[in-house]
């Protein structure tokens, strides 16, 4: 039970991170009422898609990561696509969140005027300074990854209820803020419900962790299935929660306004502060966007790093200690942040690959499980005609960010 409870926080708290936060950055221009509905479709999809590694993963060892699940069924071939997927996917998350950590961590130390006047390290540029900052919250925070999961694990429940507390302190400000005019704001373009998609399925992100958390609970697949509905049902319960309040407070146009001039957390931060005129509430969205990035690096910085360890020991028959695989897991999207620190770019990359390895993949590996094993012990409801259509949004979504970039769909305002 104690294993089942703390699945269910690294669950959650992955999934309310970076994708969390940037939903007003993506929703500004959508509207309230369409944004819940996207949250909801979403959810269902991730949800059922979630439970179908549960699934599979009863035809195979606990301790097998995607590469190795993938080359069961799709030979070597699976498993160097899986594995690429996943790579590039994760990568990409951790890039955002390492990016977003950075800037919020390099911007409290300047409110606190550690940094002088000038808001830098001495005798550096604010660039260089960002990238020391990153560079900072990369090291701190994934040694408790490269220790060991049962650290993480008992550090992302102490951060879960910090970040619960504050997200209450962003609400209780926020909401007698609320404006019902602003809630009843209409999309400025319908076709943003659809551009937005790819970086709304970001928010339900954690599925890159599931082969790490199918090992911490040693295959109980009863206890994954409680986990994985129960964390995700608390994530869609927060995320309408601070739609709400964000929708609520921050006017349509000048949101957007602020967006366009600054599409990062800080200009998130930056525009509660303007609307607003209220240090409080800045302050409260500060806090809760800097626990809820560490919380959703470290289960996405595990799913990696427990990747990595699959490829190199079932893949390649390396046996690599946990420095070098930690270097292997933080310094690709520590670099990546250094010279491409675009926050929305790299959750809309991660969005894209994550449309294949959580709806593509899992559907994939279920069709060929199910007819190689027909009287697995849990089957997920819904039959092959679920399993069709999941397939089919998976690809849509997968294809959104052609659209986008072919002029054919609207970019979302961050």
């Amino acid at each position: 039970m104690n294993k089942t409870l703390g699945t269910t926080l690294l669950v959650s708290g992955t999934m309310i991170g970076a994708g969390m936060l940037a939903m007003p950055l993506t929703s500004a221009g959508i509207g309230f009422t369409f944004t819940v509905v996207l949250l909801i479709s979403l959810w269902i999809l991730l949800t059922y898609s979630a439970l179908l590694f549960v699934e599979v993963y009863q035809t195979t060892e606990s301790d097998s990561g995607i590469g190795t699940l993938s080359a069961l069924y799709f030979g070597n071939a699976g498993r160097v696509v899986s594995t690429t997927v996943m790579f590039v996917f994760l990568y990409a998350l951790l890039a955002a969140y390492i990016s977003g950590g950075g800037e919020i961590l390099m911007k409290a130390t300047q409110s606190t005027g550690l940094l002088g006047q000038e808001g830098v390290i001495a005798n550096t540029s604010p660039e260089m300074t960002l990238k020391i900052f990153i560079g900072i919250f990369t090291v701190f925070f994934g040694s408790f990854v490269i220790i060991s999961t049962k650290v993480v694990d008992g550090f992302n429940r102490l951060l879960f209820f910090v970040m619960l507390v504050a997200l209450v302190v962003v609400m209780f400000v926020m909401f007698p803020k609320a404006s019902v005019q602003n809630l009843m704001a209409m999309p400025l373009d319908n076709a943003l419900i659809i551009s937005a998609a790819p970086i709304f399925f970001t928010s339900y992100g954690f599925h890159g962790s599931i082969p790490s958390l199918v090992k911490y609970m040693e295959g109980d697949v009863r206890g994954l299935r409680i986990a994985i509905v129960t964390g995700s049902a608390i994530t869609l319960v927060g995320y309408i929660l601070w739609q709400l309040s964000t929708h609520g407070v921050l006017s349509q146009g000048e949101f957007t306004q602020i967006l366009k001039e600054k599409p990062t957390l800080y200009g998130l931060i930056e525009a509660c502060r303007r609307i607003t005129g209220s240090e409080i509430i800045a302050s409260a969205v500060q806090l809760f966007s800097a626990l809820a990035l560490v919380t959703s690096f470290l289960g996405v910085a595990l799913g990696l790093f427990d990747c990595t360890e699959d490829m190199l020991r079932k893949g390649l028959h390396i046996n690599a200690g946990r420095l070098l695989l930690g270097a292997i897991t933080f310094l690709p999207p520590v670099l990546f942040a250094y010279f491409y620190p675009d926050f929305i770019a790299a959750l809309s990359y991660a969005g894209q690959m994550f449309a294949f390895f959580a709806v593509v993949l899992p559907v994939g590996l279920v069709w060929k499980a199910r007819r190689r094993y027909p009287n697995l012990p849990y089957r997920v409801a819904g039959g092959d005609i679920a399993l069709i259509i999941a397939l089919v949004i998976g690809i849509v979504v997968a294809c959104i960010p052609f659209f986008v970039k072919a002029g054919m769909l609207p970019p979302v305002v961050g």
